[in-house]
């Protein structure tokens, strides 16, 4: 009897031994994935980390362990947060998500600053913490795929050229350490950026299409479209908004509308829209100049398509402009150019929307395009040679292309990048001439990949930069199917080439993908953009971070 309990014990103990087990810490994995968005400093929330877990075996989530880069300013901190965001459905099964939600909202007004409670609980929260912060939850964990996320809140005089780098170190559950595995191999850099327009603010539904320029007392101007009802285009109730900022974008000021047309000619607001502008700085004279197009009825239609041939207004959108003569504070009555520049045989004429330029001899320069009376669109500049007097257009630099920027690159010499119709990648001409003709420039459809998307392009001369080095500084969605991925990049070679390493990636969320360039002085370039985080969001680039040579 005796040796048979020792031979079923010895058997018993062979089997445990021979036996895999799978321990508790290998099975519930702790999966991360590092955004790669924006730092709002006007925000609450800020999602910096998602995490998963697969509760196979442990049942509580203990505590997150978070290191803060050694660059990072920690006086510019508020609180680290840690979200929990429950768990997931078995239509997600047997693929990996690192979210069930959106957990602050872009379009919702309620959500644009904080997190929405309605899809993660607040488990631990650190104020002023330290290089190392530990967030302690002790939060039970529903059997199966649980989703957390890690917030960051600054201060709101948290700089604009402050960067957040973060590294979770560790996760400890009931069962004790857990593996960490990373979705990015290495921590990313974020960016510090403010929204300046958010759904909701004062009364708007939406803010699109961003333009920017630094006036000649430094005083940065951003316009866009205040879409008050939704965020469809022309035509709709829609209004020239205007931010200004003194202090290179840290803060601004009380929202302007420097161009709206009421309830002009007896028509509802949303039959007299005015939109898609683009801003430039007369050099020589201070005077700032807005141009926008203007829609008067259509039926609350899209102008694209409803607006007609010939020049009067119930025929055809108009080409307006208004002026500022003290630093973008107040601004002239609309001020219409249609006659001057368009055909009557087009359907529709309009600004390239951004910003324009004005050259070395003084001639001030907007990007135009216009839907020809073949109704094909085609790019274009409309330039005046005598500071706004008299306005003209030139011939069209390419067919079927639309939204364009422009930038001297020589004296003389102007650069027209175009957003293409036939996707894939952005079009370029040149002209030496003011547009009577056009070369193909070597880069064109071939160097800047786009998902079919408006862009900028500003040139910055060596005299005027830190580097001592002539730049083209660009922006766009750095895709070719989707508007996200918002790259900062820069060429130094007159945009022949723009290398992997002179180029930043700012937001890789998705969103309208409209963006604007702007020199702030003479070494950080801002940008002023339609981000996953904001409707209109302006953050400051050192020209040394995005060329690192």
């Amino acid at each position: 009897m005796k040796i048979f309990f020792t031979y079923r014990y010895l058997a018993l103990l062979f089997i445990l031994l021979c036996t895999p087990r799978l321990q508790a810490s290998e099975a519930d994995t702790v999966r991360i994935r590092e955004t790669r968005v924006p730092v709002l400093i006007d925000r609450s929330d800020n999602e910096l980390f998602y995490l998963r877990i697969d509760a196979r075996h442990c049942k509580t989530l203990e505590e997150v362990t978070v290191d803060f880069g050694s660059q990072v300013n920690l006086n510019d901190i508020t609180a680290l947060k840690l979200y929990y965001a429950g768990t997931e459905g078995v239509q997600r099964e047997g693929k990996t998500f690192y979210a069930p939600a959106a957990y602050l909202s872009r379009n919702n007004p309620l959500y644009t600053r904080k997190a929405n409670p309605s899809y993660s609980i607040l488990a631990a929260t650190v104020t002023s913490p330290g290089k190392t912060v530990t967030l302690k939850a002790a939060q039970p964990l529903y059997p199966g795929i649980n989703y957390f996320w890690i917030s960051l809140q600054l201060k709101p005089d948290a700089s604009l050229t402050s960067r957040i780098s973060a590294t979770v170190s560790s996760v400890k559950t009931d069962a004790g350490a857990a593996p960490l595995q990373y979705a990015l191999s290495s921590p990313q850099q974020h960016f510090t950026g403010i929204g300046v327009r958010h759904a909701g603010d004062d009364g708007a539904a939406a803010y699109r299409i961003p333009g920017i320029v630094t006036s000649n007392k430094g005083t940065l101007l951003g316009v866009y479209d205040i879409r008050y009802n939704n965020s469809a285009d022309l035509q709709e109730h829609i209004d020239i908004g205007l931010s200004r900022s003194t202090d290179g974008g840290q803060t601004w000021e009380k929202m302007r509308v420097p161009m709206s047309f009421g309830e002009y000619g007896h028509l509802p607001k949303a039959q007299n829209g005015v939109g898609d502008p683009a801003i430039l700085v007369d050099r020589q004279t201070g005077t700032i100049w807005i141009m926008a197009a203007w829609t008067h009825g259509m039926g609350n239609l899209r102008a694209w398509f409803n607006s007609g041939q010939g020049n009067e207004l119930n025929e055809t959108a108009q080409l307006m402009l208004t002026r500022s003569d003290d630093d973008g504070k107040t601004w002239s009555a609309p001020i219409n150019i249609t006659s001057q520049v368009k055909d009557p045989e087009w359907f529709f004429l309009l600004q390239g929307p951004g910003r324009g330029i004005s050259m070395e001899n003084g001639t001030l320069v907007f990007a135009g395009q216009y839907i020809g009376a073949d109704r094909i669109p085609c790019a274009c500049i409309i330039y005046s040679e005598d500071h706004g007097q008299t306005w003209h257009i030139s011939q069209p630099a390419r067919s079927n292309t639309t939204e364009a920027q422009v930038a001297e690159v020589e004296p003389g010499v102007l650069m027209l990048n175009m957003r293409d119709n036939r996707g894939g990648s952005r079009a370029v001409a040149i002209t030496r001439d003011m547009g009577r003709t056009w070369q193909e420039h070597p880069s064109s459809r071939k160097a800047l990949i786009e998902p079919v998307c408006m862009a900028s392009l500003i040139h910055v001369p060596a005299a005027e930069n830190v580097l001592n080095r002539d730049l083209l500084l660009f922006s766009n969605p750095n895709s070719t199917k989707n508007r996200n991925m918002i790259t900062l990049k820069a060429s130094l070679d007159g945009g022949l080439t723009w290398l992997p390493q002179h180029q930043v990636l700012l937001d890789e969320g998705g969103g309208w993908g409209y963006s604007c360039l702007t020199m702030i002085d003479r070494e950080t370039v801002g940008i002023f953009y339609e981000s996953s985080t904001a409707h209109m969001l302006f953050q400051a680039i050192k020209l040394q971070e995005i060329i690192k040579e």
